[in-house]
């Protein structure tokens, strides 16, 4: 069994020209953070500078989301925004192509220099651009991409949100916990809980929730969301104040409800549900950091987007900054794909 967990997304508003510098040290600090060797640190710093200063001269609402890589080793720089758009992205990116009399190179240089590059944009909407800067030689992740950002409170250091994939036998299974309130106190449940999580997420989701729940005992406790992805469909858990979804590219979106209850303080008896996953779908799961009315009824361009910017479009148009804010997103695997 592999597993990945949380680390906290940094969050540079870009709202003024001195933001690009900030940006481009968190993203330096994050790439030396994650053990990037030789010139790769100054490679993400410099990304994270281009990124920030297109969001300057062409945007508004914008910010630019910094953290290791929720699938893999290295860094991933968000860069989002409430500007424009851009009607052909790819001509924006072709060196010497400028709206506004520079020398153009910005957005051709990201594509360059980082080991992937994604952007979508609408013209009206805003644009949504992830670079990321990935060791040599890294290994692929098995099974479909993962989008994740973790947030603490505004005036907060730590996260009471936590979150972690483990790939097993039985399938990708993610959890989400939302330590109750917090701070130090809600971070130190939801560390404990992905822990327990981490050693028991092979066994069946009610077993893993009961783990957990012994596991928080002389914690505050947490709410948990539980779900399993298997060729054959979604198996889904949940303990008290979480969301949950399960998206498909026409618009379609099914929410999943949890038990009331406080895992490590009163755990109700777990109920399962299982869920077919059309082809194309994804499984949005967040704490309730994220308002939920985007699910009510999502525009198709939304749904549509890759696991990393539907997860940090969901942050950046309904995160409630008093609170911790965790969302991860998976794309679900086809029926005829293999196991992971």
């Amino acid at each position: 069994m592999s597993a990945v967990a949380a680390d906290t997304t940094a969050h540079i508003r870009i709202d003024h020209h001195s933001a690009v510098h900030v940006a481009a040290n968190a993203a330096r600090s994050s790439a030396v953070a994650c053990g990037l060797p030789g010139p790769l640190p100054e490679r993400a710093a410099v990304l994270a500078s281009e990124l920030a200063t297109n969001v300057v001269k062409h945007a508004r609402d914008g910010a630019l989301y910094i953290q290791p890589v929720p699938h893999g080793t290295g860094v991933q720089i968000i860069a989002v925004d409430r500007g424009p758009g851009m009607a052909d992205p790819a001509r924006c990116m072709d060196d010497g192509y400028t709206s506004t009399g520079s020398l153009g190179s910005g957005l051709g240089a990201v594509r360059r220099m980082a080991g992937t590059f994604t952007i979508r944009s609408q013209v009206g909407r805003g644009t949504l651009a992830c670079a990321e800067v990935t060791a040599p030689g890294a290994p692929a992740v098995p099974g479909p991409p993962i989008g994740a950002l973790c947030l603490p409170a505004e005036g907060e250091q730590e996260c009471g949100d936590s979150w972690a994939v483990a790939e097993t036998g039985e399938g990708r299974c993610v959890a989400l916990v939302d330590g109750l309130g917090h701070g130090h106190a809600a971070a130190q449940a939801a560390q404990a809980a992905v822990r327990a999580f981490r050693t028991s997420a092979a066994r069946p989701l009610p077993e893993v929730l009961r783990t957990m729940h012994r596991a928080l005992r002389h914690t505050r406790g947490a709410a948990v969301a539980l779900g399993r992805l298997r060729p054959a469909g979604l198996e889904y858990c949940a303990i008290g104040n979480v969301r949950a979804a399960l998206t498909s590219p026409d618009g379609t979106v099914r929410r999943l409800a949890g038990r009331p209850g406080v895992v490590g303080w009163n755990l109700p008896e777990p109920y399962v549900e299982q869920l077919a996953t059309p082809t194309g779908s994804s499984l949005v799961v967040h704490s309730d950091g994220i308002g939920d009315p985007w699910a009510h009824q999502p525009p198709p361009a939304l749904l549509r987007l890759p696991a990393p910017l539907l997860a940090a479009s969901l942050v950046h148009g309904h995160r409630l900054r008093r609170d911790d804010a965790t969302v991860v997103v998976t794309g679900t695997a086809r029926p005829d794909a293999p196991h992971p």
